[in-house]
């Protein structure tokens, strides 16, 4: 008793530096990641969200990512069921008023007489709500706020980025991003990756094992907390070939946790939660490998860090988003539920949680208690038909190119290999039928008995078939592969 008495003090002296409050923390004056752009369709729109409003973002004739609001001021339709036209501009496909890349509207095509037209242009009311981006890191970031005053302020501040990339060191190897939709909050997101106990009971069989890797460490602070500028905490003590473990959260989306190796090296994971709307959040991710002297680089994060194409990271991914996707979805729905502080219904006596009380005291001291949605939408129910929960075509692969580009290529290689199967099926068909009708004739020459017809087929015939067993076997498999593009189911009951 007198030890959890002790851990509990520990605790509420770990946010007591709360008391000392900054400003609040503005969420809506900051630069969010929203797309990964190498994954984007250049040639049209895609809707988002962004802090619970419709968003759409595209590329203009400069080869520049913008976006709007997803509405047409005329009429109010999405302008992400539009078109990238030829001449760069974005055309609302209801009546084909088009805008240029600054919101401005450039052609009403309705319009009586071209002076009708210009007077109708002028007008303030006839341009598309324009948000500042950047492409940054290989990410598209906006700005939260619209306006001549938000272009300014979006200025003055730097997206979340990762240092390490900014030199270009031959040192540093940056793997492939992901890209993921999420169905539970930023807020759980943040909490669940600040919390480093978690990792090998809930992805056991990734990283770690529930039964042996699930131990005793403290977490101690090394970046007091800032309104602005979050904190970060060590794992003490960390594994023997670890030099230093860190958990660095920079609001509003970003979680850089490193493992510095005794040799030199350094893996980082590069996390990024985007809020979309109540109840879901967008995921960007990536690790980067830092070279000791001797130019070795660490290992990655399970086999992730292995060589692969992008789309079977992205495919792969599922595997481990997967094993704890159903715990935070869930979670959030009790919490809202009890209609409780978080802090009030959780009980938390261990150390290892004191980053995550850290991050829920900031979020409930610093940054108005949550997420400020734009919208009036309410935290959605709870999703009881787990398939749901566990799609990946809705998440990620109807919006990330690559992805779609290696289902076709599955979908092709599946359609060739059944029609490979069924040819070579033919062709033993045909095989057999020819080597019958020679035995055939050649008996009825020679005037021998009915036993000749009763031999075995030629081997070309065996060949033939059993080709056409393996090309429908691999036909088969690759369909069922190309079905990780759509859904990965996972229980945690069957995960010895």
């Amino acid at each position: 008793m007198a030890t959890e008495t002790s851990l509990q003090e520990n605790m509420r002296d770990a946010v007591e530096q709360f008391q000392q409050q900054e400003e609040v923390f503005q969420w809506t004056k900051q630069w969010y990641p929203v797309a990964v752009v190498d994954f984007l369709d250049p040639s049209r729109p895609h809707a988002m969200q962004l802090l619970g409003k419709d968003i759409v973002v595209w590329r203009d004739g400069t080869n520049k990512w913008r976006c709007f609001e997803d509405c047409c001021p005329h009429r109010l339709v999405p302008l992400s069921e539009g078109r990238v036209e030829s001449d760069g501009t974005l055309l609302c496909a209801y009546h084909a008023w088009r805008f240029d890349s600054q919101g401005n509207c450039v052609h009403i095509p309705q319009s009586q007489n071209k002076q009708t037209e210009a007077k109708h242009r002028s007008n303030l009311r006839s341009c598309a709500v324009a948000y500042p981006t950047q492409e940054c890191q290989g990410l598209l970031w906006v700005w939260s706020e619209s306006g001549s005053q938000a272009e300014q302020e979006s200025q003055l501040r730097s997206p979340r980025i990762i240092p390490e990339l900014e030199n270009g060191s031959d040192k540093v190897v940056q793997l492939s991003w992901n890209v993921r939709d999420l169905p539970y909050g930023w807020d759980f997101f943040m909490e669940n990756v600040a919390d480093p106990a978690h990792v090998p009971v809930s992805h056991h069989g990734i990283i770690g094992s529930r039964y042996k890797d699930a131990k005793y460490y403290d977490m101690n602070i090394v970046r007091n907390v800032s309104t602005q500028e979050g904190f970060s905490f060590e794992i003490t003590p960390t594994a023997p070939n670890i030099e230093q473990a860190v958990h660095d959260f920079q609001p509003p989306c970003h979680m850089r946790i490193v493992s510095s190796n005794t040799d030199g090296g350094k893996l980082i994971l590069a996390l990024y939660a985007t809020p979309t709307r109540p109840g879901w959040c967008r995921h960007m991710g990536c690790q980067v490998l830092v070279k000791n002297d001797a130019g070795q680089k660490p290992k990655g994060l399970g086999f992730f860090g292995l060589p692969m194409p992008i789309w079977l990271i992205h495919v792969l991914s599922s595997l481990f988003l997967h094993q704890d996707l159903v715990f935070l979805h869930y979670q959030q729905k009790i919490l809202d539920r009890r209609k409780d502080k978080w802090l009030n219904a959780v009980y938390t006596p261990n150390p290892q949680d004191k980053m995550v009380i850290t991050f829920r005291q900031w979020l409930e001291t610093r940054a108005g208690g949550g997420v400020p949605w734009m919208s009036q939408d309410s935290l959605p129910s709870k999703e009881e038909d787990k398939q749901k929960l566990f799609d990946v075509w809705t998440t990620h692969t109807q919006h990330c190119q690559v992805c779609q580009d290696a289902l076709k290529n599955f979908n092709r290689l599946s359609v060739l290999a059944y029609i490979a199967a069924a040819v070579c099926l033919l062709v033993g068909v045909i095989v057999d039928a020819r080597a019958m009708a020679v035995k055939v004739a050649l008996a009825n020459f020679q005037q021998t008995s009915g036993s000749i017809l009763t031999t075995i087929p030629p081997t070309a015939f065996w060949w033939a078939i059993g080709s056409a067993i393996l090309f429908a076997i691999v036909g088969y498999q690759l369909k069922r592969f190309s079905r990780l593009f759509y859904i990965y189911e996972f229980e945690h009951a069957r995960n010895d």
